[in-house]
């Protein structure tokens, strides 16, 4: 799998454009599809749990529109992922802060501050994937690091 992800990594770079079109496109079906599966839900779901229904209902229309309107475009695609960064990032930074105020142990302090770390890293890489070409590089880094990562795995 670490040769697989290097050698994927290593290509998507090569070919940032094409990379991002095709990750867009995955992304876009992926979501339409578990768009449908979720607006089936809300109808096998009815007779049990009217509210739980209805959510399902909403989150599949929902999932289908933004899967539709990711399908193939790269300028949405790099938009969601650089706002998707940002969020995660906002999230790891609270979490942080909460950590490091808590009546917590040391060690949940330590993680509490390098959540707040790699929260601001998460908002700076998300400055940079609003641009198709550096979502890409930062895709195909990701893929080669844990592609690398896979061999100093240890064995089950």
């Amino acid at each position: 799998m670490g040769i697989f992800a290097i050698f994927l990594g290593l290509i998507i770079m090569a070919f940032p454009l094409i990379s991002v079109f095709t990750i867009s496109m995955l992304a876009g079906f992926t979501l339409m599809i578990l768009g449908i599966w979720l607006f089936v839900q809300s109808f096998e779901t009815w007779d049990a749990n009217k509210a739980m229904s209805v959510a399902y209902l909403i989150l599949g229309i929902l999932a289908i529109i933004v899967g539709i309107g990711l399908f193939g475009r790269i300028v949405a695609f790099s938009i969601f992922a650089g706002f998707w960064l940002y969020i995660v990032g906002l999230f790891m930074v609270i979490t942080g802060i909460m950590s490091m105020f808590s009546n917590g142990s040391t060690a949940s302090k330590g993680a509490g501050g390098l959540g707040i770390i790699i929260g601001i890293l998460y908002i700076i890489l998300g400055m940079f994937a609003w641009n198709p070409y550096y979502l890409t590089m930062l895709i195909g880094i990701w893929l080669v690091i844990a592609g690398i990562m896979e061999f100093f795995k240890p064995s089950e």
